[in-house]
């Protein structure tokens, strides 16, 4: 998985560099200004929009294993099991340093404490340890965290304060160009017609999430493969009895995916995003990110600072 896989979210991957390329390849830079890399990093927005791809095309660029945790995999029925697994998991990521260590639907783990008091306490333990284990992560080892949810409202507070998940990453439903290199991307290997407009299938696509993209894509070529299949079917029919039959007269019947198949998929097409969930991403975006609060607000200025002129006390 590389950069070019994923379509749009520019800001996302200049980000991402200055995080996790910029320790590995100019150390130098770190020790002289007396910083320490980061310790990890929060996608959260709505599904279907590129955190898992994210994350593995950024332990492909940086050269590092990567380990995909889902969290409910971690979770058992047996007292102390699931921290077990919790540690077993830090402990393999370290052993194959540098490493990047991707927990998928980190909400299933990282719910608040105490939100569940008919449990039995095995959530807040597993948490616990989890916090436990990401403060010691990156101790001598280029280890990486990257946590992934669409639920970010119900992750505990002490898993996302700095020095753990030291930023919060919105990962947004694709714009016009991000939607277009999406197809770009998705069809890549595929044969489509040239009258086909990529453009304007990205105008098309308002509010369409990249896995909404996928599926739409998915269907155009399936609808093509039915229409050629139809009519090798179709020709092997009208020349049945006949005792050379020469499949290659029909091998392009349909060489491409055309205008009509992916009609036919915008037929089928649907949204899996809600206006309510992109309302509840934003207002966990305006709390978490002072400078997204600001610029909605229409006040995106920087303050003035009035330093001190004589900083001899």
């Amino acid at each position: 998985m590389t950069w070019e896989d994923i379509g749009g979210l520019e800001e996302v991957k200049r980000d991402l560099r200055e995080m996790i390329l910029y320790p590995i390849d100019h150390p130098e830079k770190f020790e002289k200004f007396g910083m320490k890399p980061s310790k990890g990093v929060l996608f959260y927005g709505p599904p279907g929009c590129g955190k898992t791809l994210m994350a593995k095309a950024v332990a492909n660029e940086c050269a590092a294993n990567f380990i995909s945790v889902k969290g409910p995999e971690l979770l058992t029925m047996w007292f102390g099991e699931s921290e077990a697994n919790v540690r077993e998991i830090f402990d393999k990521a370290r052993g194959a340093s540098p490493c990047v260590l991707f927990f998928d639907e980190l909400d299933s783990v990282g719910t608040a404490r105490g939100s569940d008091a008919g449990s039995s306490g095995a959530g807040d333990r597993v948490l616990n340890q989890l916090l436990t284990e990401m403060d010691g992560a990156g101790i001598k080892k280029d280890l990486f965290f990257i946590g992934a949810t669409n639920r970010p409202d119900i992750l505990d507070e002490a898993l996302i304060r700095p020095g753990r998940l030291d930023q919060l990453i919105y990962i947004p439903l694709p714009d016009k160009g991000a939607r277009k290199n999406i197809f770009k991307a998705v069809l890549k290997k595929s044969p489509v017609a040239p009258n086909v407009s990529f453009d304007f299938t990205a105008e098309l696509t308002q509010d369409f999430s990249g896995a909404d993209i996928t599926e739409l894509c998915q269907r155009a070529a399936k609808a093509a493969i039915r229409d050629s299949i139809q009519a090798e079917e179709d020709y092997k029919r009208l020349n049945a009895g006949k005792e050379d039959v020469d499949m290659t007269e029909v091998a392009d019947a349909v060489p491409v995916i055309t205008r009509g198949h992916f009609e036919e998929a915008f037929a089928n097409a649907r949204r899996s995003v809600s206006v309510h969930d992109l309302y509840k991403f934003d207002e966990f975006r305006k709390k978490m990110d002072p400078a997204y609060a600001k610029k909605v607000d229409g006040s995106n200025q920087r303050p003035t600072i009035n330093w001190p002129e004589d900083l001899s006390s």
